[in-house]
């Protein structure tokens, strides 16, 4: 694709970047048919291609409008077009910075603005956790909308002592996790336990940053990615850890991309680019002592495994994890249309609710043909966004390996 960037772009580091990318695609359409927009919408626009030709017409000079901004805000960020696109186009960093421009040129609405601001400082703030326990309390009695977003509370049960194992790991806290479905931590905690690796939480480690840079802070989720690196930095200077684990793929994919997001710090460049190199998601840790697991746990659980976008398309995931998942004895249950989003995608479900809900819709149609027993993924977004939709079970696989590991202990 030929371009001719804007004198206010040209030469500069955005706009170099995104010159690169959009140079790279040829236009081909292959992306509009794995992309769940345009399958809802049907609107080009709603596309990656034609998000492209909007962004490349925002560098080129063209003023950017509300419609612009819409559009883009459309973008589930899945990077499903990516898997497709032959030419290897990296769709997901240009739409990243043609929100950014678009935001710096186009001023939302008062509504518009307050409900991210809002929803970016409740989840991140110290009072959400509380304030859940408070709606769990009362779940039976609120409105049906919302009762969809506040999850039923469940122990998360006894922790074991990890710190005399010789292999040392740590996890990220996150922001909602702890608060909205402590039994993920915990679970892993304790599935790493049993194969003998220990697991911690470094203090001072928060949100991975992916929060406040999808809802129009992307300085501030600069600044928890530095934070991050601060925490972990001590540790992994010394060796004392040998990874940093990821239980929720989304905050595994964005930890996954501090590099790039600090590639012109000149201070932490390369400290992002070694924690990139130590980041893991915890089913790459436990893959290879499945076999070790196997001998404890029943065999014939009837499930269906929804990856994640973060998990299949950011990180290139899914088989490993399938292949995990099929070890360690569940009976796996294929399904149509397994690549798609299932409409969670972060605050998306809360900002562009009828998307959200039809692509769970599908998603859920396509997963009760298979007839599981329980649904199983990676991600606590994907999780309760499904759960919102289905009386079947959806949880994350770690915790029901953890639960069935617990019933094969002696009594």
């Amino acid at each position: 694709m030929q371009t001719n960037l804007a004198s206010w772009a040209n030469g500069t580091d955005l706009g170099n970047e995104a010159d690169a990318i959009l140079r790279r695609c040829v236009h081909c359409g292959f992306c509009t048919a794995t992309c769940p927009t345009y399958q809802v919408l049907g609107d080009e626009l709603d596309s990656p291609r034609g998000r492209i030709y909007l962004i490349k017409q925002v560098l080129e000079g063209k003023e950017p409008t509300q419609s612009t901004q819409q559009h883009l805000d459309r973008c589930l960020t899945c990077r499903n077009c990516e898997t497709t696109c032959p030419s290897g186009v990296e769709y997901g960093h240009l739409v990243d910075i043609g929100r950014k421009i678009v935001d710096e040129r186009v001023t939302r609405s008062w509504a518009d603005k307050t409900k991210r601001a809002v929803l970016r400082k409740a989840m991140l703030s110290p009072v959400f956790a509380p304030a859940l326990r408070l709606g769990q309390a009362v779940r039976g009695l609120l409105p049906e909308a919302l009762r969809r977003k506040v999850p039923e509370r469940r122990d998360a049960g006894k922790l074991p002592q990890v710190a005399g194992h010789a292999r040392q790991v740590l996890m990220l806290a996150g922001c909602v996790q702890p608060a909205m479905m402590p039994t993920i931590d915990a679970a892993t905690i304790r599935v790493l336990d049993a194969i003998g690796i220990g697991a911690r939480i470094a203090p001072g480690a928060g949100c991975c940053g992916a929060v406040s840079f999808h809802l129009d802070a992307q300085d501030e989720a600069v600044s928890q990615m530095r934070a991050n690196i601060d925490a972990w930095w001590p540790l992994v200077q010394d060796g004392k850890v040998e990874a940093i684990v990821m239980n929720a793929s989304g905050c595994g994919a964005m930890v996954k991309e501090y590099a790039h997001h600090l590639r012109h710090d000149p201070a932490y460049a390369q400290k992002a680019a070694d924690i990139v190199a130590l980041v893991k998601d915890v089913a790459e840790i436990v893959a290879p002592h499945a076999g070790l697991l196997r001998e404890r746990l029943p065999a014939g659980t009837r499930a269906a495994f929804h990856p994640p976008c973060t998990l299949q398309h950011w990180q290139g995931l899914r088989p490993l994890s399938e292949q995990l998942l099929a070890d360690l004895g569940f009976e796996l249950q294929p399904f149509a249309d397994k690549h798609l989003c299932c409409g969670s995608a972060g605050a998306y479900s809360v900002l562009n609710p009828d998307i959200a809900l039809e692509l769970r819709d599908r998603k859920l149609g396509a997963i009760a043909a298979a007839g599981p027993d329980v649904i199983l993924s990676a991600n606590i977004g994907c999780i309760g966004h499904l759960q919102s939709g289905t009386e079947t079970p959806v949880r994350h696989w770690v915790e029901v390996v953890d639960e069935q590991l617990q019933k094969a202990l002696p009594a």
